[in-house]
């Protein structure tokens, strides 16, 4: 079993995949999103996605927006196809319960996919401007897949609020 994990991917060893170093502009990014304000006494972090995320809709759409960079700077870093995945499902899950009312904004505080995502691009980058032409358009795919998953829910929002404001006109309106 240890000749499998020891095994090179595209010849980079795991240290020397570690070793690959990262654009300052994505840990900045990262930082800024995810970790850019310390509690102090308690040590909690959190960053601008918690505070732009208490803007309904609009602040996790912004969010999500900046974390497609980190996910575009994964294809650039020659991160597997598989961990392109699962660092937009980061990406959507952050988005999905984070305009969840409360609930979310209380998750966005906890939950820090761009910093997991640059973990991901630390531990499984093979180098820089190694990504491929058909990796680009599985992001790329990727990414207009959570678009609409966006606009989905914003076209449900907007919805639900003319529900509501209609019943409050009919209970005015005798």
């Amino acid at each position: 079993m240890e000749e499998i994990q020891n095994r090179p991917r595209l010849k980079l060893t795991k240290e020397a995949r570690r070793q690959v170093e990262l654009e300052e502009s994505l840990e900045s990014l990262s930082r800024y999103l995810d970790d850019w304000i310390k509690i102090p006494v308690v040590g909690w972090r959190f960053g601008l996605d918690a505070i732009i995320g208490l803007i309904p809709n609009v602040g996790d759409t912004l969010t999500s927006l900046a974390s497609f960079y980190i996910l575009v700077a994964g294809v650039r870093y020659g991160v597997p196809k598989i961990t392109l995945l699962r660092m937009a499902f980061n990406i959507g899950l952050d988005y999905v319960v984070g305009s969840i009312p409360v609930i979310g904004d209380a998750f966005d505080f906890f939950w820090k996919s761009n910093r997991q995502n640059m973990d991901l691009i630390r531990e499984r980058a093979t180098g820089k401007d190694k990504g491929t032409t058909g990796d680009y358009l599985f992001v790329g795919l990727i990414i207009l897949t959570l678009i609409a998953i966006l606009i989905l829910s914003i076209v449900v929002s907007v919805f639900i609020i003319g529900l509501f404001f209609k019943g409050i006109w009919n209970l005015f309106n005798f």
